[in-house]
């Protein structure tokens, strides 16, 4: 075991001031079944210096969730300075800014707060005792006699800022410290001003889109209309007499149309013609890939979580229910389309580009390039928007910028416009569930079978390489569902397809599949038991305090029970994500062949919400995502081509849309959550659940259609 001296480790930075990196010890985490061992590693810094500046770098994104602000607080909390004190940069692509338990530097799974809480609030701790501790020496009094305030050492009429005596605080051997008590906190668990707000108002926040150099060429590539396709042949007559094109490459799979300006390069492109050759096998259709799903699923699966006997539980039970679900696929669609710029030099490369993994896109760009990956300079601007997409498993867009770099030997940018993101691929999956249950005399579920098809996001990538292992995304929320653990006899079985369509997480990745259908299931079941539906949730939820607190206090909240309009209903869903819980209560109504959304009601428990307003945040933006989705959502095919382009054929939430929303934080002693995923898994089934009790029709198939509501 290492000590706390192990934490943290000093230094001086050219030119003076304190430096501080600070590590955890030695650790095992599980990942898809697998032990991995990660050994100790610098993994962030605080920097002070001479002229009091104070700052933090970050080993996680911001991509509009906030950790820009909500870190920095944490240091901030305990270095005793004010927040606008701080500036705040991007890490570096490095081993030093590790996950403290994913290996790898990763910001995904609604982690960044859980994983950095302790050992940034360690940092600043760290460096207040020190600072301190220098002063003191200074002034030749005991430390004792001094306290810190607004970033200050005071001690009497003294007042010494942190950058006066940052140099001597430096060549102090690290203290043992302790870390101030909850009732002792300042800035925690109180709503601040988001640091880079400002910037983004005004304009000055640069994104990855935004950059800018001198001889910067503006790519973009023709990509084949049927994924998995090459190139058999071009011709680029036409596409080289556009005015501003420059030139006109090929890297594999794909055309680039190079320009001095962004619209040369889309006309260019515009007039390529270009021979594809197809894959031997591709998903033609839709509707076909559903009519295979539904096969699959009258066959039995892969075990992932067994117990009892399926078989004799049905012959057993009073009741029964049989129910298919179908969710299409999704697209990510973040406000700033893809983008990447790279500069290859004699000794190495720069690249310029919004990414959740850094380190994957260095070691990938390096391959192409047939360099060392530390010659691979990664440099992350803000991120417009990435909900997973931006954490692609293989680099692509990457690759592809690296790839036209290489074959031009210019300096690019590589510009997905908005129809390249949305038929570009790397989709939240399609997914049919075929579930059976049934209940016992008192309404209560005895036997539970349940069938998943779909593709695995993880399958056959660096998370999940074992081709026999199973990916757990696609039966995650359902497996370890709490309504599973006291049915006697069930069975939650997985066909992982295996398809020419590209796939990734999409935000809260397998739960925003599985929660839909298990809350919709509970609502039917709850029918069938003649039960109501919040009351029926209670029942089989008693012995789990966390899901019973936040659905008793959305239901209290929202008055549930009370007498409603005629074609108005409510509906309710709970949930536990990232190691958070949230519940919902949806009111909703249908009049005139026109469904509104009016109302959310939503209680929500990340065990500490270091920043209120963030965790709000999130949550506003949890339930604009997800109700897009549940309305609109939906990426389809016909003749191996994806049939949406653009936000006029893939929707999302207008303004006018916008529901009403009242949310609740529950502050309470259980561990912390992450607030970035947890809310949009439940908002579907709680609408559905809500028209359901408004006009008595089930929605089984995502996305909900007007037609389907009579």
């Amino acid at each position: 075991m290492g000590t706390r001296r192990d934490f943290v480790k000093t230094g001086l930075i050219a030119g003076g001031g304190l430096v501080l990196s600070f590590t955890l010890p030695d650790f095992l985490t599980k990942v898809s079944g697998q032990l991995y061992s990660k050994p100790f590693s610098p993994n962030a810094f605080l920097r002070i210096s001479e002229d009091n500046q104070i700052a933090v770098i970050l080993s996680k994104v911001e991509m509009g969730q906030g950790v820009w602000t909500t870190l920095p607080m944490l240091i901030a909390e305990e270095l005793d300075c004010n927040l606008s004190q701080i500036k705040v940069e991007h890490s570096p692509a490095g081993k030093e800014y590790f996950h403290t338990f994913i290996p790898g530097q990763v910001t995904v799974g609604s982690s960044s707060t859980i994983s950095e809480f302790d050992r940034y609030r360690m940092a600043g701790a760290t460096a207040r005792e020190m600072l301190v501790q220098a002063a003191a020496n200074k002034l030749g009094v005991s430390a004792s006699l001094c306290r810190t305030e607004n970033g200050h050492v005071i001690c009497g009429n003294h007042l010494l800022s942190y950058g006066e005596v940052c140099n001597d605080a430096a060549k102090l051997s690290v203290p043992e410290v302790k870390l101030r008590q909850p009732k002792e906190w300042k800035l925690i668990g109180k709503s601040q001003k988001r640091l880079d707000a400002a910037d983004k108002i005004n304009g000055k926040a640069v994104y990855g889109i935004d950059t800018s150099g001198e001889d910067l060429l503006t790519a973009l590539l023709l990509r084949p209309p049927v994924f998995g396709s090459k190139v058999k042949s071009f011709d680029a007559t036409k596409a080289k007499a556009i005015k501003g094109v420059m030139e006109i490459v090929q890297i594999p799979n794909s055309v680039a149309v190079l320009a001095d300006n962004f619209w040369s390069a889309k006309l260019g492109r515009d007039a390529l013609t270009v021979n594809w050759e197809y894959p031997a096998d591709w998903l033609k259709d839709s509707q076909q890939q559903r009519q295979n799903y539904q096969k699959l699923a009258h066959t039995k699966g892969e075990a992932t979580q067994q117990k009892g006997d399926v078989s004799s539980g049905f012959s057993k039970a009073a009741k029964t229910i049989d129910a298919e679900y179908w969710l299409p696929y999704l697209a990510h669609a973040p406000m700033e389309p893809l983008n990447c710029t790279v500069k290859i030099h004699h000794d190495g490369c720069d690249i310029w580009t919004g990414t959740q993994m850094p380190m994957v896109e260095q070691a990938a760009a390096a391959k192409v390039l047939n360099l060392q990956p530390e010659q691979v300079k990664i440099h992350t601007p803000y991120l417009g928007g990435g909900f997973g997409r931006r954490g692609s498993l293989n680099a692509d867009w990457v690759v592809e910028a690296v790839q036209v770099a290489k074959a031009s030997g210019k300096f690019i940018k590589l510009v997905w416009t908005r129809e390249d993101d949305i038929r570009g691929g790397f989709y939240r999956p399609a997914y049919l569930h075929a579930v059976k249950v049934g209940l016992n005399a008192e309404g209560l579920p005895v036997v539970w079978q349940h069938r998943v098809v779909g593709q695995g996001v993880f399958k056959n990538t660096f998370v999940i390489p074992d081709p026999k292992a199973i990916d757990f995304s696609s039966v995650e929320g359902v497996k370890d569902s709490p309504y599973l653990e006291h049915v006697p006899d069930h069975s939650v079985e997985l066909h992982t397809t295996t398809l020419n369509v590209p796939v990734l997480p999409w935000r809260s990745v397998g739960k925003s599949h599985t929660c839909f259908v298990m809350e919709s299931m509970i609502d039917e079941l709850a029918t069938l038991a003649k039960k109501d539906s919040v009351e029926y949730r209670r029942i089989l939820l008693q012995h789990k305090p966390r899901y019973l607190s936040v659905l008793n206090l959305v239901a209290q909240k929202a008055d549930w029970g009370k007498p409603l309009l005629a074609g108005t209903g409510r509906g309710v869903a709970v949930y536990e994500g990232n190691g958070s819980y949230v519940a919902y209560v949806v009111e909703a109504s249908f009049s005139k062949k026109k469904l509104k959304v009016h109302q959310v009601w939503c209680a929500f428990d990340c065990g500490l919400a270091v920043n209120p307003d963030g965790v709000r945040a999130q949550i506003e933006s949890s339930i604009v995502f997800g109700l897009s989705a549940a309305l609109y959502g939906e990426i389809t095919f016909k003749n191996g081509q994806v049939q949406q382009s653009n936000f006029h054929d893939y929707p999302v939430l207008r303004m006018t849309e916008m529901p009403l929303i009242d949310i609740y934080i529950l502050t309470g002693d259980g561990k912390l959550g992450g607030a970035g995923e947890p809310g949009v898994p439940p908002i579907a089934p709680a609408l559905t659940n809500a028209i359901f009790n408004a006009t008595g029709k089930r929605i089984r198939n995502l996305p909900i259609r007007i037609e389907d509501l009579g």
